[in-house]
């Protein structure tokens, strides 16, 4: 475990806001991280089993509404927090690096944990969110009780990024990151941060309509201040054209090992997501030798609000997995 970002939240006891959205009152509560105030939502009983779920870029907590129901249904306490960039989790100062390096992401995440006093949650999440929970998952094992994962490793290898392209048909469908790496790109994103973000999400889904007004619902988060810093930033790091945060730097060393993820993993591949294409079952298993499940889903990029149904049968799973572990049963 890297000792570089040790240390509880200094305000374990986190407030809440409410603010309207999509015609109703939510609940927006805070816990105080290490770089930034966390700003999160709760569904179910803060008694019940913990689930945390993280969004990527550029989605927000909406995209977990429909899953979130569903688990608190079941039973469990389902947190989804705002990442840093988003909503209303903002930086704690001025001088701290408006950083979005995967180490970031992950300390971030383990903050919420720990201010939340999580007793070993199942995490979960795709693109920036799933990069969240897997990089978590592997510097912090014994805080994680299970993790579901979009797309296998969600782990950069950023000496292999830097040097090693790949084949010019995929390169094309990352044309955002090209555009980002640029000051055009930078000011593009700021002056037309809802066109842009919107044109992502048709190229993503190909195959999903998304229900009215669910751009809309998620499209105020992209208005945090430093929304475009930490986009920018993650877009920069992952391919060495911008250093880290030195907060992270033996967090980073650590990833840059690419170690296999040892906690109970449900992997989840999109069939019909353009940026990332399936991989073999047993690739997975070489990153997670603790593969509780694999799920193919015939969407796009944004699983769980095209296919809700696959990331609850996968949290469930995990939660089974564990339940029967504590009663001594052996799973088939």
């Amino acid at each position: 475990m890297p000792d570089d970002e040790a240390g509880a939240p200094a305000n374990p006891f986190p407030g809440t806001r409410s603010r309207e959205q999509d015609g109703r009152v939510r609940d927006i509560e805070f816990v105080e991280g290490s770089q930034v105030e966390i700003a999160y939502e709760r569904y179910g009983s803060r008694e019940g089993w913990p689930v945390v779920l993280t969004h990527g870029f550029p989605y927000d907590p909406r995209c977990y509404d429909e899953v979130a129901a569903q688990l608190a249904s079941a039973g469990a306490h389902v947190v989804l927090p705002f990442m840093r960039g988003y909503g209303s989790t903002r930086y704690l100062s001025p001088l701290i690096h408006r950083s979005g390096q995967q180490a970031a992401f992950a300390s971030d995440l383990r903050d919420l944990i720990v201010g939340l006093r999580l007793e070993r949650p199942i995490v979960g999440g795709f693109d920036w969110g799933g990069r969240a929970s897997c990089v978590a998952s592997m510097l912090w094992p014994e805080m994680i009780g299970g993790l579901v994962t979009v797309g296998g490793y969600n782990v950069h290898d950023i000496a292999a990024m830097a040097t090693t392209p790949s084949p010019p048909d995929e390169e094309s469908r990352n044309w955002y990151q090209w555009y980002f790496h640029s000051e055009r790109g930078r000011r593009g994103l700021d002056l037309y941060r809802s066109e842009l973000t919107r044109q992502l999400w048709r190229e993503w889904s190909p195959t999903w309509a998304a229900p009215d007004g669910a751009f809309e619902r998620t499209r105020p988060s992209f208005d945090n201040s430093d929304f475009v810093a930490t986009v920018v930033h993650s877009y920069r790091h992952r391919y060495g054209l911008a250093i880290g945060d030195p907060a992270h730097e033996a967090s980073e060393t650590l990833i840059a090992r690419q170690p296999p993820i040892i906690v109970p993993t449900v992997v989840i591949d999109a069939t019909a997501d353009p940026l990332d294409a399936p991989l073999p079952e047993r690739v997975h298993r070489e990153h997670f030798p603790d593969l509780v499940g694999y799920q193919r889903v015939d969407v796009g990029h944004d699983v769980p609000q095209e296919a809700p149904e696959s990331f609850v049968t996968a949290v469930r799973a995990l939660h089974e997995r564990a339940t029967d572990s504590a009663s001594g049963i052996v799973p088939d």
